[in-house]
C-alpha cells in the first residue's frame, strides 16, 4: 500500500490479508449470506488476474487487517479458510471419527479445522511425504492409500467407517470411492472441484442415509476463523511455509513447486 487511504481504515505499512472472492453482492446467493457461491462471483487469479505483481486494486471490503499476525501468517490465510469452510459445512462436533481424504494444502486446512473441533482424524494420501506432515506437524493419524484402502478402512473402523468424511483430491476416482467409506447416518462434503460428473450407487446412498455436501471457496466468517485460530497458536504457520520465492524468480521456480517430489505444501511469493 504505497499511501494512507483517508476514510479506509488503513495506511501504509499495514499487515493485511486479502478475501480474493470478489462477489456481486446482489444476486440471490449474496443476499443469502452465500458469497462464495455468488452467481456472478470473480476470484483472483482465476475469473480475472490475481496478485502475483506489485500493486493490486480491489475493493475495501475485500482487505482486512491483521493485527497480530505477520505477513506470512497473512499470506496462509486464505487457503487455510477453505479448509475451515469445509469444516463448517460438515457439522462436525467433538469426538466423531473423520476422513480426510488428500493430503495437500487444502486437506491439511480441512484436518487441521477438524481436529480443532475435537474430532478424530485421518488423513489419507498416496504420498508418504505429505502423511509425515500431518502426522509431524498435525498430530492426525495417517494412512497410505492402497488398491485394498476400502478394505483396510472396513477393518480400522469394525465395519462402521467415518461419520464425516471429505475428499480433497481432485481426482474423480477418489471423490467416487470415498462414498463406501461414509458411516451410515454419515456426512460427505466433496471439497475437490472436478470437471465432469462423478457416480456412486444410488441404492448404498439412500440405504445408509447419507448426507451429501459441496464446499465452495470460504465466507468471511471463515477467513475470522483462521485469524482467531492464528493469534491463539493454533496453526503450525511456520511449518506450512515449506517454500518461497522472490516474484522476479517464480517463472524459473514454478516447475519445481508444482513438483510432487519436492513436498511442497504452501509456497510463498516474496514481494520487494
Amino acid at each position: 500500500m504505497p499511501e494512507a487511504d483517508a476514510g479506509s481504515g488503513l495506511a501504509a505499512g499495514d499487515i493485511v490479508y486479502i478475501n480474493p472472492y470478489l462477489a456481486c453482492g446482489t444476486c440471490h446467493a449474496c443476499r443469502l449470506g452465500k458469497t462464495n457461491c455468488c452467481m456472478q462471483l470473480k476470484v483472483l487469479g482465476v475469473h480475472v488476474d490475481g496478485g502475483l505483481t506489485h500493486y493490486l486494486s480491489l475493493p475495501r471490503a475485500n482487505v482486512i487487517k491483521a493485527d497480530g499476525l505477520d505477513v506470512d501468517q497473512a499470506a496462509m490465510i486464505e487457503f487455510l479458510a477453505v479448509g475451515a469452510h469445509a469444516v463448517a459445512r460438515s457439522g462436525v462436533v467433538a469426538g466423531q471419527s473423520v476422513l480426510v481424504a488428500g493430503g495437500g494444502p487444502i486437506g491439511v486446512g480441512v484436518a487441521l479445522f477438524a481436529r480443532l473441533a475435537g474430532a478424530r482424524v485421518l488423513v489419507a494420501d498416496m504420498r508418504a511425504e505429505r502423511l509425515a506432515f500431518c502426522t509431524d506437524q498435525l498430530g492426525v493419524e495417517t494412512l497410505v492409500v492402497t488398491p485394498d484402502v476400502t478394505e483396510t478402512l472396513r477393518d480400522r473402523t469394525n465395519g462402521v467407517f467415518h461419520e464425516v468424511v471429505f475428499d480433497a483430491t481432485g481426482s474423480p476416482r477418489s471423490i467416487e470411492t470415498q462414498f463406501a467409506h461414509v458411516a451410515s447416518g454419515g456426512t460427505y462434503v466433496i471439497v475437490s472441484v472436478v470437471k465432469g460428473d462423478i457416480a456412486f450407487s444410488d441404492a448404498e446412498f439412500h440405504r445408509r442415509e447419507l448426507t451429501l455436501r459441496a464446499s465452495r471457496n470460504a465466507l468471511p466468517a471463515d477467513f475470522e476463523t483462521v485469524v482467531a485460530a492464528m493469534r491463539a497458536g493454533n496453526i503450525p504457520s511456520a511449518a506450512l511455509k515449506t517454500h518461497s520465492v522472490a516474484l522476479e524468480d517464480l517463472p524459473a521456480a514454478m516447475p519445481s513447486l508444482v513438483d510432487p517430489t519436492n513436498r511442497v505444501i504452501k509456497a510463498l511469493v516474496e514481494i520487494a
